[in-house]
């Protein structure tokens, strides 16, 4: 599907889209030990301290932290005893993506419009109050354990939500340019994908908006397939993935493997700088798949001609692709977990609206390599 498609897609929802959204909200974490992961995502991506629950301010069962970087906020969640739903998740899962919250102006009617096509309810229409005003949450099941809420925030003034008091920290080392969340992939099971394309189209209002298949993602090894879903505004991506046939294990198969099931694979954050931007992360220790010297001796045939210095994106390792609105610069980091889970993506968009077409064989191979050496392959 080409991007004017895509532009059509999004015009054609907009006349009825019964799921308005605003974009990301935050992507909740559930983690080991919360108050580490925080000083971590602090420390390797330049988050700040914005807003703390636990104990202290009436969550027995729970501590959170919420970090943030101009329009990216993460929470991280961590439980405090056993026999406990958070404590369960990350005995199954390890660290990884609970929720995907999604902005509304209407917590009530997102949760209403999404039941009644089908969604299993998550979290029944919620109002949090405090001296700040009010929030309304509400929230539904999508792929595996992981959830969507909708959060309506627009009669609140307070740091994050009523419940939260502000976290106030002596360490906020500086920025590194993540502005904010591009996409979020999901991967699940053999022949699930459609199943879960559908969902979002029929309970979400989404558009397919791109769609990959194993002869455009694949290699020697493995393979995979791949939906590009949509909001009308085109705010809110949801790539799904699933494993297809290949001679060894794909990076979805492995994933589902190691997460025990369906669920976030990375999440896609935009900078205006990718250079500045992985410089300082690899700077700070975060590492990111190796791409061979081979991928930029004809990349500039391929993309046409690019505003950066090639040599420097080289250096870093980073993707050049371009579709009919632009180009696009793309890297890809190595899981941030001891399982081969959860990665992150940083992507700078020159006009495309595309997700990198034409790096996924050298970004599969990538991949493998990393595989192989992990005796996963």
């Amino acid at each position: 599907m080409d991007t004017t498609t895509i532009q059509s897609a999004f015009a054609n929802n907009n006349t009825t889209d019964f799921l308005p959204l605003d974009g990301t909200d935050y992507v909740e974490f559930y983690v080991g030990n919360a108050k580490q992961a925080a000083h971590f995502y602090k420390t390797a991506f330049g988050f700040q301290s914005l807003a703390y629950a636990g104990p202290e301010t009436g969550m027995k069962d729970k501590v959170s932290y919420v970090i943030r970087q101009h329009k990216l906020t993460f929470v991280l969640t961590t439980p405090l005893r056993i026999n406990n739903p958070i404590a369960d998740h990350i005995y199954k899962h390890g660290d990884g993506v609970k929720v995907l919250a999604l902005k509304v102006d209407d917590a009530a009617s997102a949760f209403e419009e999404t039941v009644k096509r089908g969604a299993k309810p998550y979290q029944e229409t919620t109002v949090l109050k405090d001296d700040d005003g009010e929030v309304v949450l509400s929230g539904i099941h999508t792929y595996g354990d992981t959830v969507h809420l909708f959060v309506e925030r627009k009669n609140y003034t307070g740091v994050f939500m009523p419940g939260f008091r502000a976290w106030k920290s002596n360490y906020n080392p500086t920025e590194t340019g993540l502005l904010y969340v591009d996409h979020c992939v999901g991967n699940v099971g053999w022949n699930q994908m459609n199943p879960w394309v559908s969902f979002y189209e029929q309970v979400m209002g989404f558009k397919n908006i791109l769609s990959f298949d194993d002869n455009d993602i694949s290699t020697e090894y493995s393979a995979l397939m791949s939906k590009v879903m949509s909001n009308g505004n085109g705010f809110v991506k949801f790539p799904i993935n699933e494993p297809a046939e290949g001679k060894k294990k794909s990076q979805v198969e492995e994933y589902l493997d190691f997460y025990n099931g369906e669920g976030v694979q990375h999440v896609a954050i935009a900078t205006h700088d990718i250079v500045k931007t992985v410089t300082e992360l690899q700077n700070r220790g975060i590492e990111f798949l190796s791409i061979p010297a081979s991928y930029y001796e004809t990349v500039l045939d391929r993309v046409g001609k690019i505003d950066e210095d090639l040599q420097p994106l080289q250096e870093l390792g980073v993707l050049i692709d371009r579709d009919e609105e632009g180009y696009l610069l793309q890297i890809f980091s190595k899981p941030l977990e001891d399982r081969p889970t959860l990665f992150f993506e940083i992507i700078q968009r020159k006009g495309a609206k595309s997700f990198g077409k034409g790096n996924f064989k050298a970004l599969f191979e990538a991949l493998e390599r990393e595989q192989d050496a992990r005796g996963n392959l």
